[in-house]
């Protein structure tokens, strides 16, 4: 693969930061090494990253910190990497906004797949999307919110649309197949190609998706829950459009 990005990988253990790096060089992305959160912002500061590899538990400030203060710098997309398994940690992490959660220990080779899936969506790259006739169609519109998969663009009354791309990519795959009722688990493995995973990851980002596209997030007209199975999205029928 040609060199596709610039990646700061943040970890305070020196021996899993440099395999991280050892296996995304290998991929051809780029790599810069940070072992706390102070350094971790400098070097965003001073060249903000395509990705960031972020560790939660750091000496100086933790990932969490280091993440809000990288959204004042452009908002990279990240990938939260940590020893802590519990429940809530993972959903701060997708509530804040990441774009994967990977826990330790985890496979190098796996990590950096994901990493170059995040980059490939985060630039909205023609390799993530159709090709020919055969899938969804590049402009999905409900209401009034519109993606344009082609240029991996979401609007809201014609404002941008801050959506993860774990956000957009569960809302594209819903357009796309309205009316019909997913569970967690099929939209973990449709979506985002997850065979095993905690699924209050899809709980998580169907209510920050609610937030952002609902008139009221309290009572869901558009992203429905299906007791007993799981979400579907209905659109009425005059107000859905899509264009090849």
């Amino acid at each position: 693969m040609a060199d596709c990005g610039y990646v700061l990988v943040v970890d305070d253990d020196a021996t899993v930061a440099e395999v991280v790096a050892s296996y995304l060089r290998r991929s051809g992305l780029r790599t810069k090494l940070a072992a706390d959160g102070p350094s971790a912002v400098a070097a965003a500061g001073a060249k903000l990253p395509d990705l960031v590899i972020l560790d939660l538990m750091l000496p100086g400030f933790d990932g969490f910190e280091v993440y809000r203060r990288l959204a004042t710098l452009g908002g990279p997309p990240v990938i939260m990497l940590t020893a802590r398994g519990e429940e809530s940690d993972r959903i701060l992490g997708f509530e804040l906004g990441a774009d994967d959660y990977v826990t330790k220990p985890f496979s190098p080779r796996e990590l950096a797949l994901r990493a170059i899936s995040v980059l490939r969506r985060s630039r909205g790259s023609h390799e993530e999307r159709p090709q020919d006739g055969a899938g969804p169609a590049a402009l999905l519109k409900v209401a009034d919110v519109e993606l344009d998969l082609s240029r991996h663009v979401a609007t809201r009354g014609g404002r941008p649309l801050a959506l993860t791309g774990r956000e957009f990519d569960l809302l594209a795959f819903l357009l796309s197949h309205p009316g019909q009722a997913y569970t967690r688990d099929e939209l973990m493995r449709l979506v985002w190609g997850w065979e095993y995973g905690d699924q209050s990851t899809v709980t998580v980002h169907v209510r920050r998706l609610r937030e952002k596209i609902e008139a009221d997030p309290a009572a869901p007209t558009l992203l429905v829950t299906v007791w007993g199975v799981g979400y579907r999205l209905d659109l009425p029928t005059h107000e859905f459009r899509q264009e090849g």
